[in-house]
């Protein structure tokens, strides 16, 4: 089974969302369809004035609980939610995890560690072309990690340009589908989600339906590679073979000569 850790912040878990919505409605429709099947693991936690990270937390929900309905569906469709994600969690979930989705918008957010806790374990990544994952992908080579999606600077043009979600609904059918389930499905309760990323204030800030193609080709591409076992298992142990790059040590080193000017006693 392709498993994978899907990252929390707004921009990864709505591509997830949207992706996992377009292959049920894809199973819906064709049941028999040849995919590969796919295991979708989310922790996460909210803080409480967090409106619309709730929301994407309450649509993963629904999202499981429509795939248990359909036990042909659930053959090759599984999403998992786990409760109050932790360190404790994190140590068995980590490990276990084959793909470690580290999305944001390129420019606008840092990494945390997690990116490098799954590639010490063996995890590849599949992320946008920002914070840690421009150091990982220097680390292992653009052949052993999976970068999608718009740059910092493509970012910025977007936006001086006028960005308008609305462009990239209208022309992609996948994802045309997939909103407008959203807007009918799951018994109407997100119709504010369909809002966000389409008509208000500056609908979809995380330019999310901007990289939806790029997000759903590298999935297919990551899918391709897991099918190879030696080709998978040569990219994980590679991943492994350089996450020292990441050590305290190094860090510390880099802290002592560029910012704190302190040299060593011996």
């Amino acid at each position: 089974m392709f498993t994978r850790n899907a990252c929390t912040n707004i921009k990864g878990s709505y591509l997830n969302a949207l992706r996992i919505i377009s292959l049920f409605l894809e199973l819906k429709e064709n049941p028999g369809l040849d995919i590969f099947p796919h295991t979708y693991i989310f922790g996460a936690k909210a803080a409480p004035g967090y409106h619309m990270a709730k929301e994407i937390i309450k649509l993963i929900c629904h999202i499981s609980k429509e795939i248990e309905k359909n036990p042909r569906i659930k053959e090759k469709l599984n999403v998992v939610f786990l409760e109050d994600y932790c360190v404790t969690l994190a140590e068995s979930l980590m490990p276990a995890a084959e793909i470690s989705q580290q999305i944001s918008l390129a420019g606008k957010e840092a990494s945390g560690t997690g990116n490098m806790k799954f590639m010490i374990n063996g995890g590849i990544t599949l992320g946008t072309y920002d914070g840690a994952n421009i150091e990982i992908a220097e680390a292992v080579g653009n052949e052993n990690i999976f970068i999608f999606g718009l740059k910092s600077e493509e970012v910025e043009g977007l936006w001086k340009a006028g960005y308008n979600s609305s462009y990239y609904y209208i022309r992609n059918e996948k994802l045309k589908n997939t909103i407008d389930f959203l807007n009918t499905g799951f018994d109407g309760n997100f119709k504010e989600i369909v809002k966000y990323l389409l008509v208000q204030g500056v609908a979809d800030p995380y330019l999310c339906l901007a990289d939806f193609n790029s997000y759903d080709e590298a999935c297919l591409k990551a899918e391709n590679a897991y099918k190879d076992f030696y080709k998978w298992n040569k990219m994980s142990l590679i991943n492994i073979a350089n996450a020292g790059r990441f050590a305290a040590d190094r860090s510390i080193s880099e802290y002592a000569k560029y910012i704190w000017d302190l040299k060593p006693l011996n």
